[in-house]
């Protein structure tokens, strides 16, 4: 696993939630109101309001919206593909290592961050260069 990997665990996240928000508004059905005023077409010609109401549907054509929901389906399958393997792997590294990589690469913390939730004697220069060597033996 390299450090790409990691970064793409991130843009994952993301992708499953924007794709998430795509489906939602893949289904919306929009309720539309509106005013219009005539008169009675009869004497006497009184002005009159009228309150409209109806619903507007974002597709007409039904298969395109199926076609475009699968796809939508589809993405997220592949981002969440990512999340899991990069998770397996999380599991299968180092305690500290989990830690230093959650924090700055999930987390986006800047390495002093990283290092004050580390406590102990850790300063940003030793979490980064942990991180570096770790990186450079997978």
């Amino acid at each position: 696993m390299d450090k790409k990997i990691l970064f793409d665990y991130v843009d994952a996240c993301e992708l499953v939630k924007e794709t998430n928000e795509n489906i939602r508004q893949l289904r919306k059905r929009e309720t539309v109101h509106d005013k219009v005023s005539g008169s009675n077409p009869e004497f006497p010609y009184q002005r009159m309001g009228f309150n409209i109401a109806g619903v507007r549907e974002i597709y007409l054509d039904e298969n395109n919206l199926k076609k475009e929901e699968e796809l939508l389906i589809e993405r997220k399958e592949n981002a969440e593909r990512i999340k899991i393997e990069v998770e397996q792997w999380m599991n299968t590294i180092p305690i500290r290592m989990q830690r230093i990589i959650r924090y700055k690469i999930f987390e986006k913390n800047s390495w002093q961050q990283v290092a004050k939730r580390m406590k102990g004697n850790a300063t940003a220069e030793s979490v980064k260069k942990e991180y570096q060597r770790f990186l450079k033996k997978k």
